[in-house]
């Protein structure tokens, strides 16, 4: 993007993010579209108060375009000047993540888009990191387990965003770097995981997500938090590892019935369950390692993705600032400080004060 182009944001909000087997096993919420399309209306919001004057969206079947349209439409008729320009891209719908990968692709291509918001789980940033290069984004949680993209009002990721983008903060301030992990079979392209990636004793599809604690045999997180939910949350309780430092955490499982320790860790929302660990040790940052288990699946941020046999080579290889996110905390920190939301009243002039003339004799 150069200087002379005016900044325009990206947003790809996934209408079937949170639609898995956790909805019926755990206490999931379910975020219906109009929830979805009222979030993006607070994220357009806050653009437009930043300046920007143009953002540019995923098309979608699932109704979330049709409502955020009638929101900015009830407000026009308003007298209302709320939102930025919304246009949409001119790209296929399958209604499959398919859609989510080439909308991320576009926006890095198209050259302009500052940064792109992101709607969903960590499945659906999984899907725009893999093609959104260097373009940051910034993730809103509407998925079933969210531990890469932070809760946050989705106004405060629209402000952050919409400064970052404008360049009203230090882009070493405003952007910071994530680490991922990459998953190869017999050395051939990489997947990837934004969290985490599970090996699990499971050769067969069934439901993708994980939930049975009995098959979980290895553990490799790209950052142990003790706060989220999902896989990652094993090791946050055992060893935290922040988003920020170097490497992350490799951790043998087993069946907790047999299991030197045992974790009671919440492995989906409202889903807390015994998981046994035989050990645990650091993952340095650019070290390939190969698992233990002969056979079986591989799970990425808590799906299973890929599966493997005996006769396959699987190789593990965690990345440090693979790719890049808005920082919200440090924007907002910067903009409180800098004063970049303060704006001061226009001074009033006030006519001087009018007096009656005095009666002659007063």
């Amino acid at each position: 993007m150069t200087s002379s182009t005016p900044p325009k944001v990206g947003i790809i909000a996934n209408p079937i993010s949170a639609r898995d087997i956790r909805r019926v096993v755990a206490s999931a919420n379910s975020v219906q579209v109009a929830d979805r399309a009222n979030i993006v209306l607070r994220a357009l919001a806050a653009l437009a108060a930043c300046g920007i004057e143009e953002v540019v969206m995923m098309p979608e079947r699932g109704g979330i375009a049709t409502h955020v349209l009638r929101g900015m439409e009830r407000s026009n008729a308003q007298g209302e000047a709320r939102f930025p320009r919304l246009t949409h891209l001119a790209m296929p719908v399958t209604g499959t993540v398919d859609d989510t990968r080439r909308a991320a692709r576009m926006m890095r291509e198209a050259g302009d888009i500052a940064a792109i918001i992101v709607l969903g789980g960590d499945g659906t940033h999984r899907a725009v990191v893999a093609e959104c290069g260097q373009v940051p984004i910034a993730g809103i949680s509407t998925g079933t387990n969210n531990a890469f993209p932070e809760h946050r009002e989705p106004t405060i990721t629209g402000l952050a965003t919409g400064l970052a983008a404008m360049g009203q903060v230090p882009a070493a301030l405003a952007f910071a770097a994530n680490k991922l992990i990459e998953v190869r079979i017999d050395g051939g392209a990489p997947d990837i995981a934004l969290v985490d990636v599970a090996l699990v004793t499971d050769r067969f599809v069934g439901a993708r997500a994980l939930w049975r604690a009995e098959t979980f045999r290895e553990l490799y997180v790209a950052f142990a938090d003790p706060e989220v939910i999902g896989m990652a949350a094993i090791a946050g309780l055992i060893e935290p590892v922040s988003r920020r430092e170097p490497g992350g955490l490799a951790l043998s499982l087993a069946p907790a019935a047999t299991a030197p320790m045992v974790v009671h860790a919440p492995i989906a929302p409202g889903l807390v369950t015994p998981v046994g660990v035989e050990s645990w040790r650091r993952m340095p940052s650019g070290t390939v390692v190969s698992p233990d288990i002969a056979a079986g699946s591989v799970a990425l941020d808590g799906e299973r993705e890929l599966f493997f046999d005996g006769h396959q080579e699987v190789t593990i290889r965690l990345r440090d600032a693979a790719f890049r996110t808005v920082d919200v905390a440090a924007v907002m920190g910067f903009a409180a400080r800098e004063k970049l939301l303060l704006r001061h009243a226009a001074p009033t002039t006030h006519p001087a004060p009018h007096h009656a003339p005095l009666l002659a004799g007063a």
